[in-house]
């Protein structure tokens, strides 16, 4: 190959590299137009969509987002309704550095909270592996919790009880539920772990990926803008639960 064939070669193959990464953003930049949570973007991506500003904010509850809840995280009830929600925006950093797509329902009294919160764990690198709705699990609290996902809102009760739980008010969230498990004994001392998939991360003294701990930079955030930590509770533990009481 001569010298002129082999420059206009290497400017071919550059050209081609250049069209392939344009076309990952432009398929990038589709996901975040449509929120496509749990889509992998690139930081070229998000600058092009506007940058941080355009992807950590909250709203009044979508048509799509409100039709996918039914049924699921939301039932008919006399304590909360549609117009008391938001619909959370935000992007979140994994282990290994990949920026996702995520998005959260919650109470509109704390949403400028979380969304302070939320984006200010992306800026520091705090890695968050996966924040969908429950929705995507059926709203089956086990099954989300064993694939490590982050949410807020979801009509139910505490586990174990009666009660209504905090995320029936879209003011509780838990934040990388495998690793940082809900813990309580039976009165015959019998251990309960959820999810159950988590027994290997009840022991909080080891070290591990996204394990929260108090102090960390999740801890004090939350704890900033008025939250407790389930970590902190005597009776149980839930080292994945903050919540927000008014």
């Amino acid at each position: 190959m001569t010298y002129k064939k082999t420059i206009l070669f290497s400017l071919l193959m550059l050209v081609g590299i250049g069209l392939q990464a344009q076309r990952v953003v432009d398929a990038e930049l589709v996901a975040l137009s449509q929120w496509q949570a749990g889509q992998t973007v690139s930081v070229e991506a998000v600058k092009a969509f506007g940058g941080l500003d355009s992807c950590f904010l909250s709203q009044p509850i979508p048509d799509a987002v409100w039709m996918r809840m039914q049924g699921k995280t939301f039932k008919p009830n006399p304590h909360i309704g549609r117009s008391d929600l938001r619909h959370v925006k935000a992007l979140h950093i994994d282990i290994e550095g990949h920026t996702h797509i995520g998005e959260m329902v919650c109470n509109k009294l704390i949403a400028d909270r979380v969304v302070a919160i939320l984006r200010t764990l992306y800026e520091q690198h705090y890695p968050i592996e996966r924040m969908v709705l429950p929705d995507e699990y059926d709203a089956n609290d086990e099954q989300q919790m064993r694939a490590n996902n982050s949410s807020c809102f979801c009509y139910r009760v505490v586990s174990g009880s009666t009660s209504l739980s905090l995320h029936a008010r879209g003011l509780a969230i838990d934040i990388n539920t495998l690793y940082n498990p809900y813990i309580r004994y039976k009165k015959n001392g019998a251990r309960v772990v959820e999810p159950a998939t988590g027994k290997p991360y009840c022991d909080r003294k080891k070290q591990f990926p996204y394990k929260i701990e108090r102090g960390d930079l999740c801890f004090r955030l939350f704890a900033e803008q008025g939250f407790k930590w389930g970590g902190d509770w005597k009776t149980v533990k839930d080292y994945q639960h903050f919540e927000y009481k008014p």
